[in-house]
């Protein structure tokens, strides 16, 4: 890195770390923290505020993730937001049980700002929308609305349940989980036959079946200006066929993200930038750094496993390790976070392999 990536680095770090030591010391008031961390301080074996000065003290934390899912979710709720209108999004549960957390208007400084990166990325700022996608009770569904919303647009939504597929995949029954994404692909075609649907919003394995749809393919190559595709991983050649060859005239725009940790859209191309796609995390409450098996943060241009650290108003997430893995990338030159790229499943988690399917 350069002096100036350096100095916007150690600035956002010292920004993080000030909204932090502010937010510990919210969610651990007994007028304002919720029951669920309230409930943890005494075993946790250090101060929560007073121990806790930057983020590489996060890891102090234990990972709480797998107790979100049987965790009743009221406890999860910040007494300080009592009255604020709040909604339950819940993981993949690709391994298990789903994890829930709590979101609501907490989140929009974060779409707001996703936002950006994705007009900077060639997102049409106008237009209606169309999400291939979950809209629940996955968050992805409720986010695609919101950013269609900001450029007043409208959204239409197809009926999607990942889990189902996943659970085909596992039982060996393919051709039943080609089925349903055939019908899936049915629902889209009716809404690009009659609704003038400017951007897109889907999976790299769904936008793989659609190509193989000449009609279907060619209304979306006739009206659709730009491509967002998430939730599951894509190899460069895959997203190079996407935009190379069978969607040369839209704008191709990756966005990393989950339920626990947000939303991580592609940057802008850096100079030195290997790697066709780059995700970014959203610099005010959420930090990703792949680390080793022992926990340290890899190398730049190694990959490790996903660790996250979430701290907002509404969830308080330390010390969590995902379910992926990542290379990872030095800041672009005036930016201040690593870069995420070349995103995939972390195949030994809790020893069982994961199945993406459609999502």
């Amino acid at each position: 890195m350069n002096a100036v990536s350096t100095a916007s680095t150690s600035a956002l770090r010292a920004d993080f770390d000030s909204r932090m030591r502010t937010l510990l010391a919210w969610h651990f008031d007994p007028d304002t923290g919720s029951p669920f961390w309230l409930g943890k301080r005494a075993g946790l074996g250090f101060d929560p505020v007073a121990d806790i000065g930057s983020a590489a003290d996060l890891v102090r934390f234990p990972d709480v993730s797998a107790e979100l899912r049987t965790v009743p979710v009221r406890d999860l709720v910040p007494r300080g937001l009592a009255g604020r209108e709040l909604r339950v999004h819940e993981s993949g549960g690709t391994t298990g049980a789903p994890a829930r957390i709590v979101a609501g208007e907490g989140r929009l400084p974060m779409l707001r700002w996703a936002r950006e990166r994705l007009l900077a990325a060639g997102l049409p700022p106008t237009g209606d929308w169309l999400c291939l996608a979950p809209s629940g009770p996955h968050v992805v569904g409720a986010d695609v609305l919101r950013h269609a919303a900001m450029g007043g647009g409208l959204c239409h939504t197809v009926d999607l349940d990942p889990r189902w597929v996943k659970r085909a995949v596992a039982q060996g029954r393919k051709d039943l989980a080609e089925e349903y994404v055939q019908h899936l692909l049915d629902q889209a075609e009716n809404v690009l036959a009659s609704q003038r649907i400017e951007v897109l919003s889907s999976t790299p394995p769904l936008l793989e079946s659609l190509c193989g749809r000449p009609a279907l393919l060619e209304r979306v190559q006739r009206q659709v200006r730009a491509i967002i595709w998430s939730g599951t991983s894509a190899s460069a050649e895959t997203l190079r066929q996407l935009d190379e060859v069978f969607f040369p005239e839209a704008r191709l725009i990756g966005v990393y993200g989950n339920t626990l940790m947000g939303l991580a859209p592609q940057r802008r191309r850096a100079p030195g930038d290997s790697h066709a796609c780059v995700f970014e995390t959203h610099p005010e409450t959420t930090l990703v750094q792949p680390v080793d098996e022992s926990g340290a943060v890899v190398p730049y241009g190694q990959r490790g496993r996903v660790r996250l650290h979430l701290v907002s108003e509404e969830m308080l997430l330390p010390n969590v390790l995902e379910r992926d893995t990542a290379v990872r990338v030095p800041p672009a030159p005036g930016g201040g976070q690593d870069g995420l790229a070349d995103l995939a499943p972390y195949r030994a988690a809790d020893g069982q392999d994961l199945i993406e399917g459609v999502y």
